[in-house]
């Protein structure tokens, strides 16, 4: 889903497996023999599910547990040998349960909790499309400035991390690609289309890649996400519409929510991340969480798997060279509290009120090990009003907007972040969707300067050019008398930062 997003992160452990603590690591699986195939008293009538059935990376392993997946009356839908990932259809009731009980599966789950037949992005609010007379005064106030685009006088965003000066230092290299792993990218939109890499973008929607010509493009214009996304790291500077953060770098699309209904499913998701990294993708950009749950129990065996396989995916894709950046949410939570109460779970079906602890309940992919967290700020370098935070979680914080309470004096005035749309159209969107997008594009313009760099590299670099404003006195946006968010840590390190704000103007000197 678009975004909503500890004192820990969850910790990398060998080869693939998550192991926070020791309590809250994989138990070996039970040895036991293949389960029987179930009745037809069971199967009549029973919905199919999605499941990631998790084993050792080892063929053989694999092999064994394939032969179980169909003996539970199961379909596998593809193989991830290489992370030991294998999604699979199933209409047993059962089947998670008793693929549990096989020797050589580490976890198993369903990755929904409704049949096969609901968006998970992280904007905040509606997107406002530019009007007539808001691009004629953009264009006017642009035209004032040497080498600006048409509209870039209501891109505040750029300034505020210093990409308008350096774009004219290094634009970013064509050798390095983003890949907006999304609703889809519109690579007809002009301003996407001299940067767009066709040969890395496919849609993965249902856990295996179509490469076909266009497959990576939305549904329909309502599906505006990615393109939004996209046009934010790499709108080319060819004098129509706006500017990325890094021009000059390549951008792809890895389409992955769900046609009926907009969801970021787990299958969809691994997918994404395999692709990206069999495909030579420098750094992938996640604006959203995976879907069903915004936070997934690691003491409940569905969510356990789920974490489990997409963990496996974006660690493999690290293994290969690619740096992985998520939003932060939009729910205004501290990711380092004690308590968050969830309400939104799961969201393809009904939702329950649940208390979570954020230490072992995790976003996902934000919360995995060396994916860089980003939370939102707005013009005046203060987190937006509805950005996630927490010290230890937030990595780097980056303009998402905010459309309250930080207004720019730009000739739209409004605080939100102006990118491209489907059809070759223009909007303001605001969330940790939009701010993520900005630190990719930051972390594409140092692995142009640093090509050699490695993904945790790229994310120490990534942290030492931020600036970063230190937690603000006080937190009170509405005036009532009361912080709407506490920010704790120092001048280096806290939780509404991270580390600090990026800077590409930094990151190209």
């Amino acid at each position: 889903m678009p975004h909503l997003r500890s004192r820990s992160r969850l910790a990398l452990a060998v080869p693939v497996v998550l192991s926070l603590t020791a309590s809250l690591g994989f138990l070996p699986a039970a040895a036991a023999a293949a389960p029987s195939t179930p009745s037809a008293a069971q199967t009549a009538d029973a919905p199919a599910l999605a499941y990631v059935v998790n084993t050792k990376a080892d063929r053989r392993v694999i092999a064994s547990v394939k032969r179980a997946v169909a003996a539970a009356g199961g379909t596998v839908v593809t193989t991830y040998d290489r992370i030991g990932v294998i999604v699979v259809h199933s209409s047993n009731p059962d089947f998670a349960k008793a693929m549990r009980a096989v020797r050589g599966v580490q976890s198993a789950g369903a990755t929904r909790t409704t049949p096969l037949t609901a968006a998970g992005t992280t904007d905040e609010g509606a997107a406002q499309f530019l009007s007539k007379a808001q691009a004629a005064k953009a264009a006017n106030a642009s035209a004032a400035v040497p080498e600006s685009e048409p509209l870039e006088a209501d891109q505040w965003d750029l300034r505020a991390i210093g990409a308008d000066k350096a774009a004219k230092i290094n634009p970013g290299s064509r050798k390095v690609t983003v890949a907006v792993i999304d609703t889809g990218v519109d690579d007809t939109h002009p301003d996407l289309a001299p940067n767009f890499s066709a040969s890395q973008s496919a849609n993965c929607v249902g856990g295996v890649a179509d490469t076909a010509a266009g497959a990576w493009r939305p549904y329909t214009p309502e599906d505006y996400h990615g393109t939004h996304v996209a046009g934010e790291i790499a709108a080319a500077r060819n004098g129509i519409g706006v500017a990325g953060v890094a021009p000059g770098v390549k951008v792809a699309g890895i389409k992955v929510s769900d046609p009926d209904n907009g969801l970021f499913y787990p299958e969809s998701v691994v997918c994404a991340f395999v692709f990206a990294a069999d495909h030579g993708v420098e750094i992938t950009n996640n604006s959203y969480y995976v879907d069903p749950w915004l936070y997934n129990c690691m003491d409940d065996p569905d969510q356990k798997a789920i974490v489990d396989a997409v963990n496996r995916a974006q660690l493999y894709a690290q293994r290969k060279g690619t740096l992985n950046l998520a939003s932060a949410g939009n729910s205004n939570h501290d990711l380092d509290s004690d308590a968050i109460v969830d309400t939104t779970s799961p969201d393809d079906s009904t939702p329950v009120t649940r208390t979570i602890d954020p230490h072992e309940c995790f976003d996902v992919p934000t919360q995995l090990p060396g994916v860089v967290t980003v939370s939102a700020t707005g013009v005046q370098n203060l987190k937006s009003y509805y950005s996630t935070y927490g010290k230890g979680v937030v990595d780097v914080a980056a303009p998402g907007g905010d459309r309250r309470y930080q207004l720019p004096d730009t000739p739209s005035k409004d605080g939100r972040i102006l990118s491209t749309m489907p059809n070759g159209q223009y909007a303001f969107l605001q969330g940790t969707s939009m701010a993520s997008p900005h630190a990719a594009g930051v972390a594409a313009l140092l692995k142009s300067k640093h090509p050699f760099a490695t993904p945790a590299q790229l994310q120490a670099l990534l942290k030492a050019q931020a600036d970063n404003p230190g937690c603000p006195a006080s937190y009170d946006q509405d005036g009532d008398g009361t912080q709407d968010a506490v920010c704790e840590g120092g001048k280096r390190v806290n939780g509404f930062y991270g580390y600090g704000i990026v800077n590409a103007l930094r990151a190209v000197k």
